[in-house]
């Protein structure tokens, strides 16, 4: 079952309870909130109180969006990964987000490789004991930068509990896009819906064709998981209402 939502990360000028108010207004079920500025690696009260304020107007915690670099604790501007899951605790959030890496998979060594892997296990370890399922970003410049690197990470990671997240990558066509969806489907968790034409962000009705396609491809998939839109022309509110409606008529929600 695919459930919606946003990522607000389009909306970092907005306070938290305006971003609650928009997403209700929506109609949209789930929040994945981000580890940047509404709900930063570490503030557990921050984490509480974004938790309470969701839940008490219905909405749910899809997930907490971290900027944990897997395999780079200990570098500037990483968080600790105990910080980061203090913090999705307090929000209640099911899963995390986290980065594979901070390097792109052609400027990888087998040593970097090693240690990505080792600390992949790790919080998959550390978060299962939570009940917190962990969930690669699906992204450039890390080892879940083409299908083939991120099928390797995940077989040589091996977890139950360390899956990864799917988006269309920008410099590859439909068809290639497609074929990168089909082969993560038994590690798949949620996913990040927009729609770019040349690095632009487009209104998502335009890539309806497409997104029926990926859709499709999702649907029979047992187990919940979020279809969450992540980037909105102009940041504006407005465009996201109308976004939200085109995501709800491709689930066919109400």
């Amino acid at each position: 079952m695919l459930k919606s939502g946003p990522v607000p990360l389009t909306f970092r000028q907005l306070s938290p309870k305006e971003v609650v108010e928009l997403v209700r207004k929506s109609g949209l079920k789930g929040i994945e909130w981000g580890g940047d500025i509404h709900v930063p690696h570490g503030n557990v009260s921050a984490a509480r109180e974004v938790s309470r304020m969701t839940k008490d107007e219905g909405l749910e915690i899809a997930a907490y969006g971290s900027y944990y670099r897997v395999g780079c604790e200990g570098q500037e501007n990483v968080p600790t990964f105990d910080s980061v899951l203090e913090t999705a605790v307090e929000l209640g959030a099911p899963l995390i987000r986290v980065w594979a890496g901070d390097r792109g998979s052609d400027k990888a060594d087998g040593a970097f490789w090693a240690k990505v892997v080792e600390d992949s296990k790790r919080i998959g370890d550390m978060a299962q004991k939570e009940g917190i399922t962990i969930a690669y970003e699906y992204h450039g410049n890390t080892l879940t930068d083409t299908l083939e690197s991120v099928q390797n990470l995940l077989k040589q990671v091996d977890h139950s509990n360390v899956r990864t997240y799917w988006q269309p990558l920008p410099h590859h066509d439909m068809e290639s896009r497609a074929k990168g969806l089909e082969e993560v489907l038994p590690w798949l968790e949620n996913i990040h819906v927009f729609h770019w034409i040349n690095l632009e962000r487009h209104p998502l009705e335009g890539g309806t064709e497409e997104w029926n396609k990926y859709l499709q491809m999702i649907q029979g998939l047992e187990g919940e998981r979020y279809a969450l839109i992540e980037f909105v022309k102009d940041d504006q509110p407005e465009q996201f209402l109308k976004d939200a409606e085109t995501l709800k008529s491709w689930l066919r929600l109400d």
